[in-house]
């Protein structure tokens, strides 16, 4: 596993972007899994359409092509000590965002985002962009 797709990526691609699409084909065979959280907030946007059932029917198909990384002690820990190290500074970024980015830290895994302002802040944390 080398690439950890972030929730927009993710949410680009479901709304068919070609962009995104392309890019997650050519790095398909290094490996990409998608946290927990992202699904998470994948399923915010499904129970928010107008027609849930077909929205989670087209989310499932989707995910069928990742691994799901739940968090563990040590996710949770590196997250404590980030979020600690963002609020002394006074730059601290969304929870969500940063369980991503230290999930994506702790496996040593690439972070595949457009969201390029709050994972910089993450220490140790690789991203790629469009």
């Amino acid at each position: 596993m080398k690439f950890l797709v972030d929730s927009d990526w993710a949410i680009h691609n479901l709304r068919g972007s070609r962009a995104i699409a392309e890019q997650l084909q050519l790095r398909a065979p290094e490996g990409i899994a998608i946290s927990a959280i992202s699904v998470a907030e994948l399923y915010h946007g499904v129970f928010r359409s107008p027609q849930p059932a077909n929205a989670e029917v087209i989310l499932l198909e989707f995910l069928s092509d990742f691994e799901i990384i739940g968090l563990n002690d040590e996710i949770c820990r590196l997250f404590g000590e980030q979020r600690a190290r963002l609020q002394t500074r006074g730059t601290p970024i969304g929870d969500f965002d940063l369980l991503i980015g230290c999930t994506a830290v702790y496996h040593d895994l690439t972070v595949l985002t457009n969201n390029r302002r709050d994972f910089e802040r993450i220490e140790g944390v690789r991203i790629e962009t469009l």
